[in-house]
């Protein structure tokens, strides 16, 4: 039996749809993308790579923020 995972799945059609032109895509297409992106965070989120990826993100907005700082 194959089990597909909704995160995989999701990223997956994440990539397919940010290849498309830009022109090509509606109002309606672009919620719909927004909408799956947040849907595939709030998956990844608990899971040790989407924790993973809040610390790297985090470490960056810190090196920012202390680069902007005198």
């Amino acid at each position: 039996m194959l089990t597909i995972n909704v995160a995989v799945l999701l990223a997956l059609i994440i990539i397919v749809r940010l290849r498309r032109r830009t022109q090509a895509r509606s109002r309606v297409d672009e919620r719909l993308t927004v909408l799956i992106v947040l849907v595939f965070g709030v998956l990844i989120a608990p899971t040790s790579f989407g924790q993973g990826v809040v610390n790297v993100v985090g470490q960056l907005a810190d090196s920012v923020s202390q680069s902007d700082s005198p």
